[in-house]
């Protein structure tokens, strides 16, 4: 039995190495009978295999394109390089595919031998990739470690660095990974608090051992992209706003990042942007940036900040007062026509 599923997997590595195999070719290979290799390929398709036969002289076998993707097999060096290339479009936040390569990495580093570990290891430690890193990077092992306790449901314990550089012991039942251009984040019930919590990856040291396994909870949220990009822009902070810019959201999507806010339409001309900043003289400035028009909804004291910084603007370019500063005056010495 051992013999024959040695010798399947050496046959599934054939097809998968080379176009097409003549039936005598294969049997050559495997030190096997043509009639052996028709009942081996008969045992590849019913594992779910697509493999087809082409009768005749110059017909063969060839491995075709399934309904689904079976396990594939790979060598020494095509797993070294699939490891590399998961590794750093994980770690550069490619986006739409850093999560999913994750998991994929999580899958292969399972089962990687250690030698082929070593290897994946020094590409990525004497490697200096010519592109925009992600502000704050995360050790790619950090994250397969993380993407395995959410896989297995595993009770999670690390340290946690918060803003101001505390650490704390921390105990959570993870959720999911979430990633945007330029971080990555772990959605957690935290157990100690009772509650959902949110951190930043690059902020986490896991301290195994890990466990016991856990029930899953229902997500604290549908959109869990949207429910981390609400945390870590607005509600995480003191002051908080919504402004409408008057943009359309396709386009302001492209201004607005997940870290700064989040957008919701309003119509084709223009969204919302709810976000937050530690005071707000911060979140005027942090507005101002974006680079859009915009009108404050709320909170009604932001305009204030608004008019202010207008006139600081207008006195560093030299226009003098405001207009609104010179009616101001007017009124108070009795100057104005009035209407």
């Amino acid at each position: 039995m051992l013999e024959t599923s040695a010798r399947l997997l050496r046959l599934l590595s054939l097809l998968q190495a080379h176009r097409e195999w003549s039936g005598a070719d294969l049997a050559d290979r495997l030190g096997v009978t043509p009639r052996t290799v028709r009942r081996d390929v008969d045992r590849l398709r019913e594992l779910g295999y697509p493999v087809n036969a082409s009768p005749g002289t110059g017909g063969g076998y060839q491995l075709g394109v399934g309904a689904q993707l079976p396990p594939l097999l790979l060598d020494d060096e095509e797993a070294v390089a699939v490891a590399v290339g998961l590794r750093a479009a994980a770690g550069q936040g490619v986006e739409g595919i850093g999560e999913t390569s994750v998991r994929a990495l999580a899958k292969l580093e399972q089962v990687l031998p250690y030698r082929l570990r070593r290897q994946v290891g020094a590409l990525n430690a004497f490697t200096v990739p010519m592109m925009r890193s992600p502000r704050s990077p995360v050790d790619a092992s950090v994250l397969v470690e993380l993407a395995h306790a959410c896989r297995d449901s595993e009770r999670l314990r690390f340290e946690y660095r918060d803003h101001a550089g505390a650490t704390t012991r921390r105990t959570v039942e993870p959720h999911r990974l979430v990633c945007t251009e330029h971080r990555w984040y772990l959605v957690a019930w935290d157990v100690d608090r009772a509650d959902w919590r949110t951190f930043r990856a690059d902020r986490i040291t896991p301290r195994p051992p890990h466990g016991p396994r856990f029930s899953p909870r229902p997500a604290p949220a549908e959109d869990l992209a949207a429910y981390v990009s609400a945390g870590v822009s607005t509600r995480t902070y003191a002051a908080q706003a919504t402004v409408r810019l008057k943009l359309p959201m396709a386009e302001a999507a492209q201004v607005v990042g997940p870290s700064d806010g989040v957008l919701e339409p309003i119509d084709d001309r223009s969204c919302l942007l709810r976000t937050g900043a530690a005071s707000l003289e911060v979140l005027v400035i942090h507005v101002l940036l974006m680079g859009v028009d915009f009108e404050v909804i709320e909170p009604a004291e932001l305009t204030e900040y608004v008019r202010q910084a207008r006139d600081r603007f207008s006195r560093a370019l030299g226009d003098g007062p405001s207009i609104d500063a010179e009616a101001d005056r007017a009124v108070a010495t009795g100057d104005g026509s009035g209407t």
